[in-house]
């Protein structure tokens, strides 16, 4: 029954389009460099800096800036935490895809 509904049990911080994006790409592969979680996610370098920033800040992401040679690489690991969140948020949506919907239907 939807009476229950609480649309704060959606983590907002992982919603936005891209920042699920990254959730899910780094979910499966765990670490991803910047320019190839930009050419995965379709983004421009300020739009994938700004959602990378905030999972980070929120603790889901772990950015770490080096050298590889005299490139810079900056690469992006999925934390323990975020990886704890993002399977929440996804339970939670399966939970409501799985309920009978008011018709008796799943």
């Amino acid at each position: 029954m939807a009476d229950d509904f609480n649309i704060d049990r959606l983590d907002e911080v992982i919603h936005g389009r891209m920042r699920l994006g990254i959730m899910a790409y780094l979910a499966g592969i765990g670490t991803a460099n910047f320019n190839e979680l930009k050419a995965r996610l379709q983004a421009t370098d300020g739009n994938l800096s700004v959602h990378l920033r905030k999972l980070e800040d929120a603790g889901f992401v772990e950015v770490t800036k080096s050298f590889a040679g005299r490139k810079p690489l900056t690469q992006a690991t999925l934390t323990d935490a975020g990886r704890a969140a993002f399977e929440a948020y996804l339970a939670e949506l399966n939970h409501w895809l799985s309920r009978p919907r008011a018709d008796g239907r799943l």
